[in-house]
């Protein structure tokens, strides 16, 4: 297991990086919103940490279209957003 700090123009992260041993590919572990990534180089793994960072925290990503949701046959008229999760995402 190796600790490092990711550093950007803006923000200062720890970041846990290992290697699986059987399979040579690597884990990225942003420490402070636990977020998790993989990929098989230690590069990938940490651009792909970014991104799915960035998309936990919302600075990434966007609302579905409606035309998008009726092509995986989703009829967003009929769709009710609830205050809670359902069970099997809890």
């Amino acid at each position: 297991m190796v600790g490092c700090s990711a550093v950007s123009s803006e923000i200062r992260r720890r970041i846990t990086l290992t290697q699986e041993n059987e399979t040579d590919w690597w884990t990225a572990v942003d420490e402070e919103t636990g977020v998790a990534s993989q990929g098989e180089t230690r590069q990938e793994a940490l651009e792909n940490l970014d991104d799915a960072v960035a998309l936990y925290r919302g600075e990434i990503g966007r609302e579905p279209t409606d035309e998008e949701l009726r092509e995986i046959g989703v009829e967003p008229n009929g769709n009710e957003t609830g205050d809670e999760l359902p069970d099997v995402l809890k």
